[in-house]
C-alpha cells in the first residue's frame, strides 16, 4: 500500500473543544469583528465582535436550558445558510447539545427519518414553509417537544425563555463538554439507501481547524481575511468553515439566497471563496455568454486562452515568455479585472471541493488572479483530508495530505484516510461503521493515485466502475466532469456496463441554453427541441470528443443520448449535495440506454 503523511501541528490539549475555540478567539480578539450581518437586501454589513457573539451564544444557550435541553440532546436545524444557524450551532455546543442539520429542501419523509434516527428533541426551522414540512412529519415523532421558526423570532423567544437561567449554568455545561463528545450528526445525502448519521466529535473539528491555521493555509484564513458563506450549512464543508473562521481569526458573512450572491459578493468583498466546481463552471460560462457574438466573443476566448497559457507557464516556478506577458497585461485590462470584480474584487483564493474541478478551469482562474485550492474530503472526515497549498499547487490534483492526516492507496486503488479528524462511526449502525473503519483507516470508496510528492489525484468511485462487454474497467468520473464543462450541459451519466462501448446520457442546462443559442446564431428553442437539433447535437459531439482526449480510445464516449428531463434535487435524481443518484438514473432511463445501444444487454 502507498502511504503519505503530513506532520501534525496541533498546539492545544487533547481536551480542547469547540467551546474552547470560541473562548480562545474572544481572549485574543474579543473587540474585533468575528461576523458581519447584512441589514436587508443589498444593505450594509454590520460587524459583530467576538465578545458580542459569545454573549449572544450564552443568551441563546440559557434559552435552550430553559427549554429542557440536556447535555447530549439533539436539536435539528432546517434552514438556509444564515447567521442564526451558526449562532444556534455554538449555543448548542455551549450546553453540550448536538445540532443535527437538515437540508432546507428536504421532504417530510427525509425530515422524519433524520429527526427519528437522531432522536431530535427540538426542531428549529427558518420559516413557515419549513415548519409545515416538519408538521407533516411530526405525527410520527413523539420525542419532538417544540418547533421554532427563525423568521418567527425563534432567537428572541429562546433568549426570553432563558432570562431566569443563571449564566453560571451555561459555563458549567460548557466546561463539562468532553472533546470526545459528539458535536454534530450529519446525515450523508447518499446516492443509494437511507442517509447514515455521521457522528463527528468536538476533537474532530478542533484537530482539523487548529492544524489548518498553523499550516501554510493560514495565508487564506488568517486574521483580517474574509469569506462569504453561501454553501448549505447542512453540508460538512460549510460547518467546518464556520469553525475554522472562528479558529483562524477571519471574518465570516452569510448569504442565504444565491440569487443575490453577486450583489452580496460586491458589498462584502471576501478575500477567499468556497464553492463546488459547478459554481466556477457557471461563472465562466456566464462570462462567455455575456461576451455575446462576433469580435467580443473572440476577444473573450483569446483572453481565456492567455490566462490558461500563463498559468501553465507558472507551473513549477516558471515564467511566461515576454510575448505572453504582454498579451497577459492586455487581457487583464480587458477582462480579468472585470471578472475579479464580479467575485467581489478582493478574492485571492478559492477553495473547491465535492467534485474534480478540471485543469482547464483551474488554470483559467489562476490566470485571472484567483487561485483555486482544490481539496478533497468527506462528511466522515469532517471535510478536508487533502488540499493544495498556496506555496505548492498542482492543478489537476486535490493536493497533499492535510496537516495531521495520512493518506493511503490500497492495492485495488481505493483511497484510505487516517487521522484524528476521522468520524467515530455511523449512529446506531455498527455494521456499516465496521465496513469502512478498518485497522485505523477509513475506507472512502473513492479511487485515486499518489504522485512522487504525495499529491492525490481522484480517478473515480469503486461502486461506479463500468465493466464493458470486452472486459475493460472504466471509471466514469473523469469523462463526466470534462463533458460537463460545456456551457449547455447540465449533467452527464456515462454508461456502458456489459455493453460493447461507452456511451453517455446528457441533460441540458435550461438557464444557459437561450444565451448559447443566440451566440451561435441559432433560433430560440425549448430543451426538447434542442435535444434533437443537429447543430446542438454536433456541439455536444464535439464536447464529448474533448472529454475523450483524457482517456484511451477503449474508454472514450462513442455515442450520446440527450434527455429532455434534467436531473435535479426536486425530481429526486440529485442529492442535496448535487451528486447524481446513478442507480436511480440507470433504472428510470433504461429505455434511453437501450435506445443508445439498439436494444437491451445481450446475455450470453
Amino acid at each position: 500500500m502507498q502511504e503519505t503523511t503530513s506532520p501534525n501541528l496541533i498546539d492545544v490539549p487533547r481536551t480542547f473543544t469547540i467551546n474552547d475555540i470560541l473562548s480562545k478567539r474572544v481572549s485574543e480578539q474579543g473587540k474585533e469583528a468575528l461576523f458581519e450581518i447584512q441589514s436587508g437586501l443589498g444593505g450594509t454589513w454590520t460587524p459583530v465582535t467576538a465578545e458580542e457573539f459569545q454573549n449572544q451564544v450564552h443568551s441563546v444557550a440559557r434559552g435552550l436550558i430553559a427549554s429542557g435541553i440536556e447535555a447530549g440532546d439533539t436539536i435539528a436545524i432546517m434552514s438556509r445558510t444564515r447567521y442564526e444557524w451558526t449562532l444556534l450551532d455554538f449555543a448548542c455546543w455551549a450546553v453540550g447539545a448536538v445540532p443535527v442539520p437538515i437540508y432546507e429542501t428536504s421532504s417530510a419523509a427525509q425530515v422524519e427519518w433524520i429527526a427519528s434516527d437522531s432522536n431530535a428533541k427540538l426542531v428549529i426551522v427558518e420559516n413557515a414553509g419549513h415548519a409545515s414540512v416538519v408538521a407533516e412529519a411530526r405525527k410520527n415523532l413523539p420525542l419532538i417537544q417544540d418547533v421554532l421558526a427563525i423568521e418567527d423570532d425563534a432567537i428572541t423567544t429562546l433568549i426570553k425563555r432563558g432570562e431566569s437561567v443563571d449564566l453560571a449554568e451555561v459555563e458549567k455545561r460548557s466546561a463539562a463538554v468532553d472533546s470526545d463528545d459528539v458535536a454534530t450528526i450529519i446525515y450523508t445525502s447518499g446516492t443509494t439507501g437511507r442517509p447514515k448519521g455521521t457522528e463527528l466529535t468536538h476533537w474532530n473539528f478542533v484537530y482539523l481547524t487548529r492544524n489548518g491555521v498553523l499550516s501554510d493555509l493560514k495565508a487564506v484564513i488568517a486574521p483580517g481575511k474574509r469569506t462569504l458563506l453561501f454553501m448549505p450549512l447542512a453540508h460538512v464543508f460549510a460547518r467546518f468553515i464556520s469553525v475554522v473562521s472562528v479558529t483562524g481569526g477571519s471574518v465570516l458573512g452569510h448569504s442565504p439566497d444565491t440569487k443575490n450572491l453577486i450583489g452580496d459578493l460586491a458589498t462584502f468583498k471576501p478575500t477567499f471563496l468556497l464553492a463546488v466546481p459547478r459554481v466556477f463552471e457557471k461563472v465562466y460560462n456566464a462570462a462567455e455568454q455575456k461576451a455575446g457574438t462576433g469580435f467580443k466573443l473572440k476577444v473573450f476566448r483569446w483572453a481565456a486562452k492567455v490566462a490558461i497559457q500563463t498559468s501553465r507557464a507558472w507551473e513549477g516556478g516558471g515564467r511566461p515568455s515576454f510575448g505572453l506577458s504582454v498579451q497577459y497585461q492586455i487581457a487583464s485590462a480587458l477582462l480579468f479585472k472585470k471578472l475579479r470584480e464580479t467575485l467581489g474584487g478582493a478574492a485571492e483564493f478559492a477553495i473547491s471541493g465535492g467534485a474534480p474541478l478540471g485543469e482547464r478551469l483551474g488554470h483559467f482562474y489562476r490566470g485571472i488572479g484567483l487561485t483555486i485550492l482544490e481539496g478533497y474530503g468527506l462528511t466522515e472526515t469532517c471535510a478536508p483530508s487533502a488540499v493544495n497549498r498556496p506555496g505548492l499547487i498542482k492543478i489537476g490534483t486535490v493536493g497533499a495530505a492535510y496537516p495531521g492526516v495520512s493518506l493511503g492507496i490500497s492495492d485495488d486503488g481505493e483511497i484510505l484516510i487516517k487521522g484524528d479528524h476521522v468520524f467515530r462511526g455511523y449512529r446506531g449502525n455498527p455494521e456499516e461503521t465496521a465496513k469502512v473503519l478498518q485497522d485505523g483507516w477509513f475506507h472512502t470508496g473513492d479511487l485515486g493515485s499518489l504522485d512522487k510528492d504525495g499529491y492525490l489525484r481522484i480517478t473515480g468511485r469503486k461502486k461506479e466502475i463500468i465493466v464493458t462487454a470486452g472486459g475493460k474497467n472504466i471509471a466514469p468520473a473523469l469523462l463526466e466532469d470534462r463533458f460537463r464543462g460545456h456551457p449547455i450541459v447540465s449533467q452527464v451519466v456515462v454508461v456502458g456496463d456489459k455493453r460493447p462501448f461507452i456511451g453517455a446520457l446528457v441533460t441540458l442546462d435550461p438557464e444557459m441554453l437561450p444565451g448559447w443559442l443566440k451566440s451561435h446564431g441559432l433560433p430560440s428553442m425549448t430543451v426538447a427541441e434542442a435535444a434533437e437539433n443537429p447543430s446542438v447535437l454536433a456541439a455536444l459531439d464535439r464536447a464529448a470528443n474533448r472529454a475523450n482526449e483524457a482517456v484511451s480510445r477503449a474508454e472514450s464516449i462513442r455515442k450520446i443520448k440527450v434527455l429532455t428531463t434534467d436531473f435535479t434535487e426536486a425530481n429526486g435524481y440529485l442529492t442535496p449535495s448535487m451528486k447524481v443518484k446513478r442507480a436511480l438514473v440507470l433504472k428510470d432511463f433504461e429505455w434511453a440506454i437501450n435506445e443508445l445501444y439498439g436494444g437491451p444487454v445481450q446475455e450470453s
